[in-house]
């Protein structure tokens, strides 16, 4: 009972923490000055973009390890197994023009379509308890970039790159290289733990 409960109000956050900048578009600058008061300290002893990738690291092993204890991990990998035939023999049946065999497995196809649900909301719940953490770091590193403008990270063959500066579209340096940092972490903590990829 109090599992479920704890699920419910950690579910209920998640969605505030995703959502909620929609509704309260000061939200982000509140959080951010929260975790401040946390953080911002660090400001003194290290440079951001070391920071960031501390921070990537931490959230590179928090998400994984709550993947891990909250996704059927089992489930996953026979949806996925089961997909893998399916479209095998959905190429076969196309390479050799077999108009029933390909109607057959069109039905197979639909009829799996509760197995792919089920599967995309296991990995909905996961998403939602990582972002109680991640989305109040990413608030603070915002804020931080916004505060030092002059703050830099040296990227191979592209040189240094302002972290407030744009790489694509709205995504800034400070982004791409939080998640270039987390994804070493993040696979090395799921090939420990042996759990699937998303």
């Amino acid at each position: 009972m109090i599992k479920k409960t704890i699920e419910k109000v950690a579910i209920g956050l998640g969605l505030f923490m995703m959502f909620g900048i929609i509704a309260i578009p000061d939200l982000r600058d509140i959080i951010g000055n929260l975790v401040g008061g946390l953080l911002n300290p660090l400001l003194l002893i290290l440079p951001l973009h070391i920071i960031i990738f501390i921070l990537a690291a931490i959230t590179g092993l928090y998400a994984s390890l709550i993947q891990k204890y909250t996704m059927d991990w089992e489930l996953t990998r026979r949806i996925q197994e089961k997909m893998k035939a399916l479209q095998k023999e959905m190429r076969q049946a196309q390479l050799t023009n077999n108009a029933a065999k390909m109607k057959k497995l069109q039905e197979k196809q639909a009829g799996m379509m509760e197995d792919q649900m089920s599967m995309m909301k296991q990995q909905f719940k996961p998403m939602l308890f990582i972002s109680i953490l991640s989305i109040p770091l990413f608030f603070w590193v915002y804020l931080a970039i916004s505060q030092s403008p002059d703050a830099a990270v040296i990227f191979p063959f592209w040189g240094e790159q302002k972290l407030n500066d744009k790489v694509w579209w709205e995504i800034q340096y400070w982004l791409f290289w939080y998640f270039i940092c987390s994804m070493p972490v993040s696979q090395i903590t799921r090939k420990a733990l042996n759990i699937g990829g998303m």
